[in-house]
């Protein structure tokens, strides 16, 4: 079985083919440009190469609507040149398989769910926290969509005493993007934050915010594990800093072991590496082939 595999990031795209064990038997990367460009060079690879399905996780905003007559169209995102785009009827027109479709962060809690650091489980949130923040979510053995899909990057936290940046989202300013996203940590410490020491205060913050953001999640959606990716999630001296806000967040209010003795299993970095948006993506199109059938 040969499944086609699209992690289309603001920044780059992946594209992968793969087999029914998540196995990524090939792939190539290139930058994300404007859109026509970018999904003639995706057409190229896939072009000749037998795939019989291809899963899409996309960054967004996307419509996911299947009733909507823009269904597969990016809509508001701040990429120039995608706004109202229609990237899987463009696909569709070039590739007569079937495509899954959801956000690069469902992805990825799709893709962790199926064979990463969730699965046997039938719920858990990914976070992705690098050039934006995003979230995906999996519960009751599937992605969960909605109004939309989930924003969760996009949340309001409560300010650091010491923080003085005031963020860079466009649309809130200092949501959890704007002020926990890697050009976030650029802009406020004026280095980017691969070159900041382990024990710089930059961390202490940074986890002071994710925490914030996870605590919330805890409470309002009670998933089974809680993952964490992303390039900023590379520093992997954040991962005890955060477990360590959550608890404090939550004050012992959620009484279960996961939090309670058990939080280094709860809150972990993404079975599949780099490769959970990927494999997430293809795992999308296994299921829409499986749909199909």
């Amino acid at each position: 079985m040969r499944i086609g595999a699209i992690e289309a990031g603001g920044t780059k795209f992946v594209c992968g083919i793969g087999n029914e064990e998540g196995q990524i038997e090939d792939r190539v990367s290139f930058p994300t440009e404007q859109p026509e460009r970018t999904l003639g060079q995706v057409i190229d690879y896939f072009r000749g190469k037998g795939v019989e399905a291809i899963g899409v996780g996309s960054f967004g905003p996307i419509n996911i609507d299947r009733s909507s007559p823009q269904y597969g169209y990016v809509t508001t995102t701040p990429k120039p040149g995608w706004t109202d785009y229609p990237f899987l009827p463009v696909l569709k027109q070039a590739f007569d398989v079937p495509m899954g479709w959801d956000t690069d962060v469902n992805a990825a809690a799709f893709g962790e769910a199926t064979w990463g650091a969730a699965k046997g489980l039938d719920s858990c949130v990914y976070y992705t926290i690098g050039t934006g923040v995003g979230v995906g979510v999996y519960a009751e053995g599937r992605m969960i969509h909605g109004l939309v899909h989930p924003e969760g990057g996009h949340v309001l936290t409560r300010r650091h005493p010491d923080d003085a940046y005031e963020g860079f989202c466009p649309y809130h300013g200092d949501c959890l993007e704007g002020i926990a996203a890697g050009p976030a940590l650029e802009k406020r410490w004026k280095v980017k934050g691969s070159e900041l020491a382990e024990d710089h205060p930059a961390w202490r913050m940074e986890a002071f915010y994710i925490g914030q953001a996870v605590a919330n999640t805890v409470l309002t959606l009670s998933p089974k594990k809680i993952i964490l990716g992303g390039g900023v999630m590379h520093q992997m001296q954040l991962f005890p800093m955060i477990r360590e806000e959550v608890r404090k967040n939550l004050n012992g209010y959620v009484s279960a072991s996961a939090i309670l003795q058990e939080i280094d299993d709860y809150i972990v970095p993404p079975g599949l590496g780099d490769n959970a948006g990927l494999c997430g993506s293809l795992a999308l199109g296994l299921n829409a082939l499986r749909e199909r059938a």
